[in-house]
């Protein structure tokens, strides 16, 4: 099956699809004071393969993790939070694909594994379209949402305020926007 033949989610299940990191984000968002801090990894790959029960996997170098600001970003890097000498990837692997009627929205059911600590998570999923790229092929195009609370994944370091409450939220926003070449 051909991009140009299918455009939706079907798409998903029938061929296998490798991540381009050039055209795609992994990014995060969470509360800092009464403000939002928005980050991003920029090393990353995943790749969505066929089968009786289709799966979508991927990893990140959590090194990569970019807040804008190399001071915040290396305090990301150190045991109070990432650890990432001891923990340098994260990593998720699908359990299901659920498609739903409109043809364009889908959600994917896995496994996302922190810190050493593995905890259930549903991406919710848009399907962008599909098309033919000049210099690589047949492409689609995804976004993938999620919220997790970071402390479930052992990421739990906060600062009490003078003026109540903490420094840092619990719930994280997750933002993956994905672009995907077919290598089958």
């Amino acid at each position: 099956m051909s991009v140009v033949e299918n455009g939706n989610t079907q798409m998903l299940v029938n061929s296998t699809w490798q991540v381009d990191p050039a055209l795609s984000a992994v990014e995060f968002r969470v509360r800092h004071l009464i403000a939002t801090v928005k980050g991003r990894f920029r090393e990353f790959d995943g790749a969505i393969v066929p089968g009786e029960v289709p799966t979508i996997a991927g990893s990140i170098k959590v090194a990569s993790v970019d807040t804008f600001d190399e001071r915040r970003d290396e305090y990301l890097r150190s045991p109070d939070f990432f650890d990432v000498e001891h923990f340098p990837e994260i990593k998720f692997q699908s359990s299901a694909v659920h498609l739903t009627d409109d043809d364009k929205r889908f959600f994917v059911v896995g496994e996302l594994t922190m810190k050493d600590v593995t905890r259930p998570v549903t991406l919710d999923g848009v399907f962008r379209g599909a098309g033919l790229d000049p210099d690589k092929g047949e492409r689609i195009a995804l976004t993938l949402r999620s919220e997790l609370d970071r402390t479930d994944f052992g990421l739990s370091w906060n600062r009490a305020l003078e003026t109540g409450g903490v420094l840092f939220g619990n719930a994280v926003e997750l933002a993956l926007d994905v672009s995907a070449v077919r290598v089958d």
